[in-house]
């Protein structure tokens, strides 16, 4: 390999590299790791179901806290923040699926071409599966893990208790356990953490993103593009393209 670049390059507006002389071969990767709220998606999913109890201040201000680092404990942010959705429909959850959930430019384009390479999807998210499984369906998506909201009889097709459901695997999914994932993705598909791609925005991205072979930051918090051997700061996450081939 070339000599890497001693200091982040801006190899193009918007795409900042470092650690590494671009192009990388997309062939030499065999599976891509996704966040999901900022991400894959336009919107961060807790603060606009907080917009349907007036509450989408208070959750977004703990959102933006713990995505920069300020928080460090995301399971305890993320408890207080579901905590303030009790009795959230869920007509108000659909709501905020058709109305404002949104797939990031060029998501699409970068899935496609990495499956055209043969490699597997996974999207990892400290979101919910309300919304993550359709993002699944949508886009071609093999593995996903997020949490669950907790559903209780109520109108309107029921209403969110206020808590997450415990899943085989854990409780919730953090940074450690976005790691795990990945690993565990990887070992079962027989693939190095060097053959990974994991790609992610706020600060419990970070793990995952320190676990696989290439790290992508997406329109990130500074924390993160810091950290990241690639960070797109302009245009939309198929730019990955320009430093893969």
């Amino acid at each position: 390999m070339t000599q890497a670049p001693a200091a982040p390059t801006e190899i193009a507006p918007g795409l900042v590299v470092q650690g590494f002389t671009p192009p990388l071969k997309l062939s030499d990767f065999k599976l891509i790791a996704f966040d999901m709220d900022s991400t894959l998606i336009s919107i961060e999913c807790v603060d606009e179901i907080a917009d349907a109890v007036d509450k989408k201040a208070e959750v977004a201000a703990i959102t933006e806290a713990a995505m920069r680092g300020e928080i460090t404990d995301f399971k305890d942010s993320l408890r207080r923040r579901v905590a303030l959705l009790r009795g959230v429909t869920i007509a108000d959850m659909e709501r905020v699926y058709t109305e404002r959930l949104r797939i990031n430019p060029g998501a699409a384009e970068l899935i496609r071409a990495c499956k055209a390479a043969g490699m597997k999807v996974l999207l990892v998210s400290g979101g919910f599966t309300f919304f993550s499984e359709r993002v699944r369906d949508t886009l071609g998506i093999d593995f996903t893990r997020a949490n669950i909201l907790e559903i209780e009889s109520g109108p309107n097709c029921g209403q969110l208790t206020g808590h997450l459901v415990d899943q085989a695997w854990g409780d919730i999914c953090d940074g450690a356990e976005k790691r795990r994932t990945l690993l565990e993705v990887a070992s079962l598909l027989g693939i190095e953490p060097s053959q990974c791609i994991a790609m992610g925005d706020g600060a419990n991205d970070l793990p995952m993103m320190g676990a696989a072979g290439l790290s992508v930051a997406y329109h990130a918090k500074p924390t993160v593009r810091a950290q990241a051997m690639v960070a797109i700061n302009e245009g939309g996450l198929d730019r990955l393209l320009e430093v893969l081939r």
